[in-house]
């Protein structure tokens, strides 16, 4: 033990330290806790305790000792060389989301809708910088009332885009001074009654035990209908295409609802075959008979055997009689049946035979062949033949069990869980020093309605996702499986998680300041080896994070010094703690919680490098 901390604090102060140092700092016992307050450039708060729940409760006390007897790091070496210059955004890139740039790629010659996709290789050479919030920023309110009320300046709204919106979303929606609210409206009870009884169900409550469990809502407003399954415990995840202002994908994820950029237009989405009970579509602007039915057989292709294809949509005929239409003539062609249709609301449901996809009926489309499920669908072209035929997980939706039998999976878990339970202890603290209980507030349990969602950013099984189910704890948690690890995410899906494949040599598909805490077991060691930079991946991280949120780094040594020597850079305030002797942590590995700084407030910026100053 007295060995690796020496290494460790080696690694912190650079390789010259003075013996005096080592024979004062080697008595320390378990954990090494060092508050770095980045607020400054010249100083750095740090102090040294030992791990026991009760430490925390006087953090202001912890941290004020620590002032008067810090050590200033800035004068020593972090041991990974001296770093570039980090520039902040300008104000044009408050709400910016990359690899989505238009006019670059109709420049490059994309064109039939490619040029409105996801692609990262042609924005490749773009710094990195740091994205800054809006001017008037302010924190979210908590739970449950921030899934109702939100506010004007933390997303890009205008009043025009509010008024030229359709019918229900005026009904759903109110914009006021500072603020906009949505209302709980019958309508969308109703619709949702309406398409459980549709499907042979008495209500929507029936959802769940009927097996629908994970619901994609293609283009879904500003979340309504997925607030409302979410309260049923449906997994329902809003997906809509970039938008540069009034984005449905970031107005969800500020009420703090499960959503991601991605469209059906010319590539695979990043998920498994077979990963979603209903594909729900209400006016979400899809030609789904468009480009020969590929659309439809991507619907397929994520849609569990038994699964439910929804459209809504006056723009469909509602005249009975009239559903030979394109969509009706491609959907039987993959086997799909249709079940009902109510005014403006039509369902399919996928065939729970694969041999359907076999037999000798004229125009069927064909299985694919030679496909392998440990191959991730990562932003592939899309395929014109049927996937997921001879997978072990083709299994109706209506007999599937939750139970998972991977021995890794367990292993996963038991670690999570006590993880989760020493991140939960270490956090409460911290969060309620900056967030004091307010008189006469009601004491929550702690750090409940703080964090309302989590990134993993490296989920293996979805264990941490586990462990918070199994905590009580109310937060949704999106779980990333990084594409050139073991793609576990099949795994992930079946537990009824949500998830998605990411390559994290590239920016993720989501807004600034839409995530509250970020996860990462592993990955910087992970990246290190695959040689991309850590360096644009925490200025991702602090682009994803908003701001007071929380990021907690689990890895060896070296990277781990290495994040935090540039995480000083963009204002993270950071706390190392060594869990050697951790029952759910790898020998030798450090844990890092940083919290990130509102940098909002003028008088913030003029304490900052003169690199911030000058923007």
């Amino acid at each position: 033990m007295r060995r690796n901390l020496i290494r460790k604090l080696c690694l912190v102060f650079g390789p010259r330290l003075p013996r005096i140092w080592l024979i004062l700092l080697c008595p320390v016992s378990v954990v090494v806790l060092i508050v770095l307050s980045s607020s400054s450039s010249s100083s750095f708060d740090s102090a040294t305790v030992t791990v026991k729940p009760d430490v925390y409760v006087n953090y202001r006390r912890l941290k004020d000792q620590a002032v008067n007897d810090y050590l200033d790091l800035t004068s020593l070496s972090v041991g990974v060389g001296k770093l570039k210059e980090i520039k902040v955004c300008g104000r044009e890139r408050e709400h910016y989301v990359p690899c989505y740039n238009v006019s670059a790629n109709l420049l490059s010659g994309l064109k039939y809708g490619e040029e409105f996709d996801r692609h990262c290789e042609i924005s490749r050479g773009e710094p990195y910088c740091l994205v800054r919030p809006p001017k008037d920023y302010k924190t979210p309110l908590t739970w449950p009332v921030g899934r109702d009320v939100i506010w004007n300046e933390n997303v890009k709204i205008t009043k025009d885009q509010f008024l030229s919106s359709g019918s229900m979303t005026k009904r759903l929606m109110l914009m006021e001074e500072n603020q906009i609210s949505f209302h709980s409206d019958d309508g969308v009870k109703d619709y949702a009654h309406q398409v459980a009884e549709m499907i042979g169900l008495r209500n929507d409550v029936e959802f769940y035990k009927a097996g629908v469990r994970m619901v994609l809502d293609v283009g879904c407003g500003f979340g309504s209908f997925g607030a409302h399954l979410l309260s049923l415990k449906l997994m329902t995840v809003c997906m809509a295409a970039y938008e540069l202002t009034g984005s449905q994908v970031q107005i969800s994820l500020e009420r703090g609802l499960p959503a991601i950029i991605g469209n059906f237009n010319s590539r695979q989405l990043p998920f498994p075959y077979l990963s979603y009970d209903m594909v729900h579509c209400a006016e979400c602007g899809i030609l789904w008979d468009d480009k020969d039915g590929l659309l439809l057989i991507e619907a397929d292709r994520i849609l569990k055997p038994g699964g439910y294809f929804v459209l809504h949509g006056s723009s469909i005929s509602t005249k009975k009689g009239s559903m030979a239409s394109p969509i009706e003539e491609f959907a039987r062609k993959i086997c799909w049946t249709f079940v009902a249709q109510q005014e403006e609301t039509f369902i399919w449901q996928k065939n729970i035979d694969p041999h359907c996809y076999l037999s000798s009926i004229q125009g069927v489309i064909p299985p694919c062949r030679d496909e392998r499920e440990d191959i991730p669908s990562y932003y592939q072209p899309l395929a014109s033949c049927v996937g997921g035929t001879t997978s072990k997980r083709w299994i109706p939706i209506q007999n599937r069990s939750s139970r998972i039998q991977q021995d890794e999976f367990y292993e996963d878990f038991e670690s999570s869980l006590s993880a989760l339970r020493n991140y939960w202890s270490l956090l409460t603290p911290l969060i309620f020093s900056d967030h004091p209980k307010r008189p006469g507030d009601e004491d929550p349990l702690p750090p409940y309605n703080m964090i309302r969602n989590v990134m993993d950013m490296n989920a293996r099984y979805g264990g941490l996702n586990a462990a918070f189910l199994e905590e009580g704890k109310a937060v949704w948690v999106m779980n990333v499986v990084p594409i050139r690890a073991r793609n576990t995410l099949p795994v992930i899906f079946d537990q009824g998680f949500a998830g998605v494949l990411h390559d994290w040599c590239e920016p993720f598909p989501t807004y600034p300041r839409t995530y509250d805490m970020l996860h990462a077991n592993g990955l910087l060691s992970y990246l290190i080896s695959e040689r991309c930079s850590i360096s644009n991946l925490l200025l991702e991280m602090d682009r994803i994070l908003r701001p007071e949120g929380w990021v907690v780094l689990s890895d060896d040594v070296v990277s781990i010094e290495k994040a935090r020597s540039i995480a000083t850079q963009i204002r993270w305030e950071a706390r190392v703690i060594d869990l050697e002797n951790g029952a759910s942590q790898v020998r030798g590995s450090t844990l890092d919680i940083f919290g990130k700084d509102i940098f909002v407030d003028k008088k913030k910026f003029e304490v900052e490098p003169k690199h911030l100053q000058d923007v």
